[in-house]
């Protein structure tokens, strides 16, 4: 029996894993765990951790290092690495399946690696032009397995030399949970306490190689927001490199207006029914490439995290400038809504429970090479 073990470090990356872990929990010649690190086990994100265990889909391992601690990627990859490998080791892992481009999802891969453990990686090839595509691409040349988002993805795997028949396009999985019946979203808003008859979502991210323009850039978003006069769900930003700066700007330009509501966090089906009904998505998450396209919500996607990841109709793509934002702002009822289905239809997690569970991963090779 395989024995599969998923590394999750946020609130997002669980969403879109959780249903290839739901697939592995309800098969029957397959066992896992996950290892939780990262946000998760931060307070003031939520201590999203609780809604992993919640969902009882696998036993949980909480891997208690402080990842981030002081805004030190480095130092954080270098503590939480080696106890991932216990774990690892200790439970006789036969994979690891890590998701994205996330400096925890390194180091598990790396802490894979060193243990001779083979790594699936969810959604590399995909391009961000910023920090996290080195993350994802460097994932991707330490994995043995792929399962990638669209043909787009399995083509840049193999000119990055990756063997072609161990890449498997199956979608991105968190469609899977948005081609299901989401929760209602009069109950979700009470749930949150959204008062906003109609609203927008807010979310903006840090870039780690732009720390000294986010006070400049979230001082101008805020601006733009306000100007604007519309409602707002504003969801908390990661914990990266920059993350303190803009709670900061969020503290100082918003605070007491009462066309923002904030939340840490939100699960992360409750987080879909929100995006699915709201009038739009501002900010620079990857929800508002692939979900609110998906759902055919219109996106402001603001600044460099996202540059090059896609572009459609739905998509109004502005630099980090007040006037550009208050601009896309004031005409984005004009925007084309169009539902794209480039990265997958929903049907994620049936394809790989199909390939884990026929696949011989004794005949993988562990050593990779390069022709």
């Amino acid at each position: 029996m395989k024995n599969i073990v998923f590394l999750t470090g946020t609130r997002a990356d669980y969403g879109k894993l959780k249903p290839l872990i739901r697939a592995i929990s309800e098969a029957v010649n397959v066992t896992g765990s996950i290892i939780v690190t990262g946000m998760h086990l931060i307070e003031k994100y939520g201590l999203t951790v609780i809604e992993v265990e919640k969902d009882g889909l696998l036993p949980v391992y909480k891997n208690e290092d402080e990842f981030y601690k002081d805004n030190d990627i480095a130092y954080s990859v270098s503590q939480t690495t080696y106890k991932i490998a216990e774990y690892l080791r200790e439970v006789e892992a036969d994979l690891l399946v890590v998701h994205g481009d996330r400096a925890d999802a390194l180091s598990g891969a790396i802490a894979a690696l060193g243990s001779n453990i083979k790594i699936a990686h969810i959604e590399g090839g995909e391009i961000t032009g910023t920090l996290d595509e080195m993350f994802r691409h460097a994932i991707s040349k330490l994995s043995h397995l792929h399962f990638v988002s669209n043909a787009d993805a399995k083509s840049r795997l193999i000119r990055l030399g990756e063997i072609p028949e161990h890449i498997f396009e199956i979608g991105s999985p968190e469609l899977d949970i948005l081609s299901s019946t989401l929760p209602e979203i009069d109950w979700v808003k009470e749930y949150y306490d959204i008062v906003f008859p109609e609203y927008a979502v807010l979310v903006f991210h840090p870039v780690s190689t732009e720390v000294s323009r986010i006070e400049e850039q979230i001082q101008n978003i805020c601006a733009a927001v306000v100007q604007s006069n519309r409602k707002f769900v504003v969801i908390y930003p990661n914990n990266d490199p920059g993350g303190d700066i803009i709670f900061k700007g969020y503290e100082h330009y918003l605070s007491g207006n009462e066309n923002f509501k904030f939340l840490p966090s939100m699960r992360f089906e409750y987080f879909l029914s929100i995006m699915k009904h709201a009038e739009l998505i501002v900010g620079n998450s990857s929800c508002g490439i692939k979900e609110a396209p998906f759902f055919g919500v219109p996106t402001i996607n603001i600044g460099s995290r996202q540059n090059k990841r896609t572009s459609n109709p739905s998509i109004i793509n502005v630099d980090p400038v007040e006037a550009e934002i208050a601009d896309a702002l004031s005409r984005v009822a004009e925007v084309e809504h169009v539902k794209v289905k480039e990265f997958g239809d929903g049907k994620s997690a049936e394809r790989f429970i199909g390939i884990i569970s026929d696949l011989d991963l004794d005949a993988i090779k562990f050593q990779k090479t390069m022709d």
